[in-house]
């Protein structure tokens, strides 16, 4: 029996196709995290485990942060491929290509003073501090097969080749558990070998990326492409789009990261309990942004084409999908603590702590998904002003007040609200840009007087 879908909604099919490649991809990279957690948890010394959390923050920074990359190029990308414009599909990922090359290798150059600032903003224990500069050493080599993976994956991402961001994501996180149970449980590398491995796989996952554009390019459609780079006034726009993007990553990071390092100032225990809830929350957060990518993806395509009356069911899917999966995935480490934490560390005063701060997740996870969808969305229209601007009131107007009061009363319940608060003020900041001028309704209109720029 068939069933016969609303006007509107005649794209559910194709949304779901997408996201569920899109969520399986971006799970293998927190899920590779947690087996990272799971076997430095189970080594004996547990400032193995501090150390990597103390030096991930570094590469949330690095990485996370210039993950803007993968989301502009997508965005860039689907809105070429609603145009039916090729040249300017291969446009938008060499621009990226070239952007993300030139960093990654200026990563590298700068690796020394990167690790000294990074561990100086830092604190913990002097063994959980080693332990995280050696992790951070070994990561660092993977830099430019990082950013490079960003662009192809958002390149694809935003031409609906799924299966291929499939694969790459495959053999990138499995390799990295492979290498992962080699270095640290056979060679005895520990917090090194958790950090070589990351890089390692990226290098893997890059080589497989190249060989399927390689595969796929067509020689005249590339010339004309590298013929047009040098059109500045397209790059002065993209650049612009870029730029505000990373002011949200920064600043979302910066968010985490603060939130980590006054963990550690709580203790060790306190850092390593907060770690561990946080990876359950960067896997929901990592799933949800697989449909928030969809989301962008079709956003993008269906402005481009015109279809405005497609925008909001796009974004009402997208909500009520996200809101469903970050409220199993609280529920799920509320009810089920034990075997749950359990996989990630031996360590029992770390796993009672745990159930007693669970219960931030249903908030922090939910309000989480609200704000990614929106997020998705604007990014979709190539509106980044306001994704700028929303991280810059709740980062200075609520997060750092709600973040200071937490150190003054010493308080880990402050520490968490003071996530959830930063998510819902970004939620009504968004929401209010939404209805007030960037609704479906007002971006039609707009069209009909004349095109506007929206980054």
């Amino acid at each position: 029996m068939t069933i016969a879908l609303p006007n509107n909604y005649q794209f559910l099919p194709r949304f779901f196709r997408l996201a569920t490649i899109s969520v399986l991809s971006n799970m293998m990279v927190p899920l590779a995290g947690l087996v990272d957690t799971a076997f430095l948890g189970h080594l004996a010394d547990i400032q193995y485990l501090a150390g990597v959390i103390l030096g991930s923050i570094l590469f949330d920074y690095l990485y996370r942060v210039l993950k803007f990359l993968r989301t502009s190029t997508t965005a860039l990308t689907a809105q070429a491929v609603g145009q039916e414009d090729a040249v300017q599909v291969w446009v938008a990922g060499l621009r990226s290509a070239l952007v993300a090359l030139v960093v990654g290798l200026g990563i590298l150059a700068l690796q020394y003073p990167l690790q000294k600032l990074g561990f100086a903003l830092l604190t913990g224990a002097p063994g959980v501090e080693q332990s995280g500069a050696d992790y951070f050493y070994a990561r660092i080599w993977g830099a430019p097969a990082v950013l490079l993976n960003f662009v192809i994956l958002g390149w694809l991402l935003g031409q609906e080749r799924n299966g291929l961001v499939f694969l790459i994501s495959l053999v990138a996180n499995f390799s990295n558990v492979g290498l992962d149970y080699w270095m640290i449980n056979r060679l005895g590398w520990a917090s090194q070998g958790a950090g070589w491995a990351t890089a390692m796989s990226q290098y893997l996952a890059l080589a497989l990326g190249l060989v399927c554009i390689a595969w796929s390019a067509h020689g005249e459609t590339v010339k004309a492409a590298i013929a047009e780079l040098s059109d500045w006034q397209a790059l002065k726009e993209t650049i612009a789009l870029k730029g505000n993007i990373l002011i949200r990553f920064l600043l979302l990071i910066t968010t985490y990261a603060l939130f980590t390092n006054v963990s550690s100032s709580f203790g060790t225990e306190v850092l390593a309990q907060n770690g561990l809830l946080l990876q359950i929350a960067l896997l929901s957060q990592f799933t949800i942004q697989g449909v928030g990518m969809t989301n962008q993806t079709l956003t993008g395509n269906f402005k481009s084409k015109g279809d405005y009356h497609l925008l909001s069911p796009v974004l009402l899917t997208s909500v009520a999908t996200t809101l469903l999966m970050a409220l199993g995935f609280a529920l799920t480490a509320i009810a089920f603590p034990d075997p749950l934490f359990g996989l990630l560390t031996n360590h029992a005063e770390i796993n009672a702590s745990l159930r007693k701060y669970s219960i931030w997740l249903v908030p922090l996870l939910e309000v989480t998904a609200l704000a990614f969808m929106l997020e998705g969305y604007f990014i979709g229209l190539k509106a980044s002003s306001p994704l700028r601007n929303g991280v810059l009131i709740a980062f200075i107007g609520v997060y750092l007040p709600c973040l200071g009061l937490a150190v003054w009363q010493h308080s880990n319940n402050w520490l968490w609200f003071s996530l959830v608060a930063y998510m819902l003020t970004l939620v009504l900041y968004l929401s209010w840009q939404f209805l007030t001028r960037f609704s479906p309704q007002s971006l039609a209109l707009e069209a009909v007087k004349e095109p506007v720029k929206t980054v």
